[in-house]
């Protein structure tokens, strides 16, 4: 797979206050891309709404991956990595 995957400061920040590695975030983008290519993948993806159209939001227990994608330059920024309730504000 040769996308590009960046984190922004928030995301990066939020990982590395909680001691996690970047693919705890980069894990389920990953597999939200091989979704998006037709197979047959388990993760919980939603498109957002509102002040977050054009967004993707990946959920891994607890903690939400909010991420875009850009088909036609292959790369996808990661703009947030937050808990349930503080991850849309």
């Amino acid at each position: 797979m040769d996308w590009t995957i960046s984190l922004s400061r928030q995301a990066d920040k939020f990982l590395q206050q909680r001691h996690l590695p970047d693919e705890f975030a980069i894990e389920p983008v990953k597999r939200s891309i091989r979704k998006f290519s037709g197979e047959t993948v388990a993760v919980n993806l939603k498109r957002l709404t509102g002040k977050w159209t054009g967004y993707y939001r990946a959920r891994v227990g607890k903690i939400r991956v909010i991420f875009s994608i850009d088909f036609e330059n292959r790369s996808v920024l990661i703009e947030v990595v937050d808990n349930r309730g503080s991850a849309y504000q």
